[in-house]
């Protein structure tokens, strides 16, 4: 504090505790803050300090019980870093490090603190498992950039399509609406309606080429020696987008081959 200083200007003190072993036993959240309160009347002290409990084994309790979402929870997944190697009980998380690297495929910052991290650079048998998993993180990293340059070729593949499709569609309703109602007017509509439905019909199927091809090449990297071409076929079955983005979801959370083949099932 400085000379002339009013205390509202004061920065306030927070404390952030994370913990690889559980404090408080009356609760099961493994967030938990604090402040300062009049013992009596229960008013708060000062607005300026706080203290923050953040306790690691509770949270994997969580997401193992599936109460923790780390795809939509940035917190959570930052947390479950933190949680993987639990140096107190000489532990290593497997499944959490294998849900994380899914998550850092579409996060950059998590994919880079991985590129980063040397937490499992005490001997040199971690090291080279650390290394190989690094490795299929980049193939499968590898596998989505070349998908997405599929999906842009698809696109433009689509829409060129989709033109060509209008232009025909379009003359064909001209001639017909031209004889009713006028030919420049016919054309015109029918050149408009096939342009806006053969994009849309090209975009479609550009975002299902693109999702089932990270999807695959996920798995190829994941699970090599497995039946790719079975899970394709499934996949390939399916029109709807949002239920091919919901199973990719699923394929990124399962921590073995049964897992995925119980999808489909």
């Amino acid at each position: 504090m400085k000379r002339k200083m009013s205390y509202k200007q004061l920065n306030p003190v927070i404390a952030i505790n994370i913990l690889n072993f559980e404090l408080f036993s009356r609760t099961d959240s493994f967030h938990t803050s604090y402040h300062l309160y009049e013992d009596i009347e229960k008013f708060k002290l000062t607005d300026v300090m706080e203290f923050h409990f953040l306790e690691i084994p509770k949270l994997i309790r969580k997401w193992k019980q599936k109460k923790l979402d780390p795809w939509n929870n940035v917190l959570a997944r930052w947390l479950l870093m933190l949680g993987v190697v639990d140096h107190r009980n000489g532990k290593v998380y497997e499944d959490i490090y294998k849900e994380l690297e899914g998550i850092a495929l579409k996060d950059d910052t998590l994919k880079n603190a991985f590129r980063g991290w040397d937490v499992l650079s005490a001997t040199q048998e971690e090291v080279l498992a650390y290394e190989a998993r690094l490795k299929e993180v980049l193939d499968a990293e590898a596998a989505v950039v070349e998908a997405e340059l599929r999906e842009k070729e698809a696109k433009i593949k689509g829409h060129k399509e989709g033109r060509e499709e209008g232009h025909k569609v379009g003359r064909e309703e001209g001639r017909e609406e031209g004889r009713e109602e006028g030919r420049e007017e016919g054309r015109e509509e029918g050149r408009k309606e096939g342009r806006s439905e053969g994009r849309k019909e090209g975009f479609k199927k550009g975002e299902q080429k693109r999702i089932i091809s990270s999807t695959v090449n996920y798995l190829e990297v994941s699970y090599p020696g497995n039946h790719m071409q079975i899970i394709e076929n499934k996949l390939n079955a399916i029109d709807n987008i949002e239920v091919l983005e919901d199973i990719q979801k699923r394929i990124f959370r399962s921590k073995s081959w049964e897992e995925v083949l119980e999808i489909f099932r």
